[in-house]
């Protein structure tokens, strides 16, 4: 493994630890500055930023991985000699994705108002962040010129859902930090160890080469 990969693997690793460690520091009560956040944003679930929330939640949600994952199966269809970098592409989604379904019932953290599910990691910001990240992989292995636009379109997408999660109530803002620290360092790790990252140059040499 070339220290470039190194690297990659090893901030993976720090950030899939700092999930744990603030999972575990939030498990049992939440943090003042959670607390704070909810008591301000109480009742908005029902009022026109609610309503804007929930209308967003909808689109920004568990739909976008199996959306990605059938756009990648086409074009593993269309196309076969891209069938090993897609798969590899579904593998990292899917690993990215389980990290919110894997996670909950470890932390057992309950939502700041009455919802059925845990709360520990945002399944919604996981779901947002997973698409998010592998579409920047897509881009960075087949329209590099592409990978700026997408990473901040990812960025922004997911911390609008984040803030959207919160101002229903039904997340605390911890809860989708949380849940981007896992997908970075989940996508990270898995990435690295497929070889999807560093992205590649028409030449074959590492962009980072």
């Amino acid at each position: 493994m070339t220290v470039p990969r190194v690297r990659w693997v090893v901030t993976g690793v720090v950030l899939f630890a700092a999930f744990l460690a603030l999972g575990l520091l939030v498990d049992r009560q939440p943090l003042q500055f959670d607390t704070e956040v909810a008591n301000v944003l109480r009742g908005q679930d029902t009022r026109p930023a609610g309503l804007v929330a929930g209308v967003v939640t909808n689109v920004l949600g568990p739909v976008l991985p199996w959306v990605l994952g059938v756009a990648l199966l086409a074009l593993a269809l269309r196309d076969r000699s891209k069938l090993s970098l897609c798969v590899r592409l579904a593998v990292v989604l899917v690993l990215c994705r389980l990290t919110s379904v894997t996670f909950k019932p470890v932390f057992l953290r309950q939502r700041p108002r009455e919802y059925p599910d845990l709360s520990y990691p945002s399944g919604h910001v996981v779901a947002v962040a997973s698409t998010g990240l592998v579409v920047v992989l897509v881009c960075g292995w087949f329209a590099p010129r592409f990978v700026r636009w997408a990473v901040g379109i990812t960025v922004a997408a997911t911390v609008v859902a984040a803030a959207c999660r919160v101002v229903l109530g039904v997340h605390w803002v911890t809860d989708t930090v949380g849940a981007a620290l896992a997908v970075l360092g989940m996508g990270l790790v898995s990435a690295t160890a497929l070889r999807l990252v560093p992205f590649r140059r028409p030449d074959g040499r590492s962009l980072d080469e």
